[in-house]
């Protein structure tokens, strides 16, 4: 069986050590780099399974790589390491298209979980839902792989998070979801920070699917959220 392969970019040395021997010693194959200005060569060359990024980095900080990796490879999960605390900076990167955040100083056993959690994240996204790749949602298609929104020609890349909150509402389409479930099943927990993040999340696909009127995700109060598909 072949080991899963993680990009660790990281530039306080002493920490990448450690970081590094650790993930190793846990069966893990880790390639690490501590310059910015290196690490879409090395992502090309490794092809990881998943990339975990220091936000703060010489030459070029950790938002501008993860933007660029996203246009090589959609779907490739991304968590960054942070010392930051602004909401304003989490969103930017979940944006972006990161998938989970861990802020510094962090354990072992917390990032080898969100490690393996963003790895079955992945593998649920990839398999087609209900045996479709591609979805029909009232006016829009919702190519589930590539997570692409289409509507009138018109094209709209999603984030990975977009992708995975749009996939759950769908699913679930026509009935309550529990708020916590959500918070739970996509961030792994339902901290404030992560309820936050939500909403925002929510407000960016109301806005995506507004040219269809029959399409509606009503806030259940105390609850969670309907996703009515007309």
């Amino acid at each position: 069986m072949s080991k899963t392969k993680i990009l660790y970019v990281e530039d306080e040395l002493f920490l990448g050590k450690i970081v590094k021997e650790s993930l190793e010693s846990r069966q893990f194959e880790v390639v690490m780099e501590s310059d910015g200005l290196n690490v879409l060569a090395v992502f090309r060359q490794l092809a990881p399974d998943v990339c975990v990024l220091d936000v703060m980095l010489p030459n070029k900080d950790g938002f501008t790589i993860a933007g660029e990796i996203r246009e090589i490879n959609a779907t490739v999960p991304i968590i960054f390491l942070t010392a930051k605390t602004q909401t304003d900076d989490l969103v930017k990167g979940f944006s972006i298209g990161g998938n989970d955040y861990i802020r510094k100083p962090f354990s072992m056993e917390e990032l080898i979980v969100r490690i393996e959690n963003a790895l079955r994240f992945r593998e649920q996204g990839v398999k087609a839902v209900n045996g479709k790749d591609t979805l029909q949602i009232g006016k829009y298609s919702f190519h589930v792989t590539r997570q692409m929104l289409t509507a009138c020609n018109e094209e709209r890349k999603l984030s990975f998070r977009e992708s995975e909150l749009l996939k759950l509402l769908y699913e679930n389409r026509d009935k309550i979801i529990d708020r916590k479930d959500i918070l739970n099943l996509l961030w792994g927990n339902d901290s404030f920070f992560n309820s936050r993040n939500l909403d925002v999340y929510i407000t960016k696909l109301r806005s995506y699917l507004k040219e269809d009127d029959l399409l509606e995700i009503i806030t259940i109060k105390g609850v969670g959220y309907r996703f009515v598909v007309g």
